[in-house]
């Protein structure tokens, strides 16, 4: 059986997380994530971010947590903004288009957003109101193409759409392996401090399912239960997704999880810079895209399950190798023994 490359959700879950739901199983909870472990999980990530007014709601994937946050935070005429390669843009099937907001793409080399590629946005929507109203930026970190902000530029972005009126929605799908990355100086505290709304990812970062939602703008929190129960997300077992951030966030396993994913990338992408491959984007988490040749990409495809990611020329492509929570060292010594054979 090939081992695969292709996503950080592959495995189930960690041990922990399993061992949680079957001491608990037979307990009678409240519905609707008012059971005692929900409530405990909630206020675990309120102590970790430092910020007991934020609202905590938990769903169970990222693309339901995108479309309940944007279309509860917008009004019927007002849009997103969103770097090229968002989450929302290429791999949600047209979800947030699909409850009547527009999103604005702007192009950007590695995936991130700054105030600079904001602006001639702004300006070019003034015709009111004839146009759609940019009202939320979205950005992910880590992102699509593996990069990270660091707190200097979320801070300024943060500043820039308070400045503007624009509301920081932050996809932490794989927010732990941006946390964890060796060259990140962000943490949980500055982003509940500049952004509006995030979540923590769990699918992709040693959970069975589930993002933690939160909102720390309080100007947006009122009514926010009514979304999650109109868009079909508020669970009747709740305590299935409490159970799991609760496991998650005790003693730093969410923490420790995304790091050991990171690490596992940043072996493979060592051994593959010592053999001078160049890479797609330069990324210091759990996804790598290097640029190898086409010939290279049939043999590793004989073992590997990845993505091709996209053709550099007639000869060469970038793929995407992305590693988990749960990723051995053995596949990544066999990945980076075939590697260096085929390239010797």
């Amino acid at each position: 059986m090939k081992f695969s490359f292709k996503n950080d959700y592959s495995e189930g879950c960690h041990p922990n997380i399993l061992q949680a739901l079957l001491q608990t199983n037979s307990e009678q909870q409240t519905g609707y994530g008012e059971d005692i472990y929900s409530l405990q999980a909630k206020e675990l990530i309120k102590e970790k971010i430092q910020k007991a007014d934020s609202d905590i709601y938990f769903v169970s994937g990222g693309t339901q947590a995108n479309l309940i946050v944007i279309s509860s935070v917008l009004k019927p005429y007002q849009c997103v903004i969103s770097a090229s390669t968002g989450h929302i843009l290429n791999n949600e099937t047209g979800a947030i288009e699909a409850t009547g907001h527009k999103v604005l793409s702007i192009e950007t080399p590695d995936g991130k957003l700054r105030p600079s590629n904001i602006i001639p946005i702004l300006e070019n929507h003034q015709n009111v109101p004839h146009q759609v109203m940019p009202k939320l930026v979205y950005i992910s970190n880590s992102t699509e193409l593996g990069t990270i902000y660091q707190a200097k530029e979320l801070e300024e972005l943060s500043d820039f759409c308070r400045q503007n009126r624009l509301y920081l929605f932050m996809d932490g799908a794989r927010l732990g392996h941006g946390l964890t990355s060796e060259i990140s100086d962000l943490s949980l505290e500055k982003i509940a401090l500049f952004t509006d709304i995030f979540y923590l990812g769990g699918t992709k970062n040693g959970a069975l399912i589930g993002e933690a939602i939160v909102i720390n703008n309080t100007d947006i929190q009122e009514d926010f239960a009514f979304n999650i129960k109109q868009k079909g997300a508020l669970l009747a077992k709740g305590r299935l997704l409490g159970i799991q951030f609760l496991e998650l966030m005790k003693d730093q396993l969410y923490f420790d999880l995304a790091r050991h994913a990171n690490q596992q990338a940043m072996k493979i992408k060592k051994a593959l810079q010592g053999r001078g491959v160049q890479f797609l984007s330069d990324t210091y988490t759990n996804q790598i895209f290097p640029i190898i040749s086409n010939a290279l990409i049939d043999v590793l495809s004989e073992y590997f399950e990845f993505y091709v990611w996209k053709k550099i020329d007639a000869e060469y492509s970038a793929i995407r190798l992305i590693t988990s929570w749960n990723t051995d060292d053995e596949a990544v010594n066999r990945f980076i023994e075939i590697t260096e054979r085929e390239l010797s």
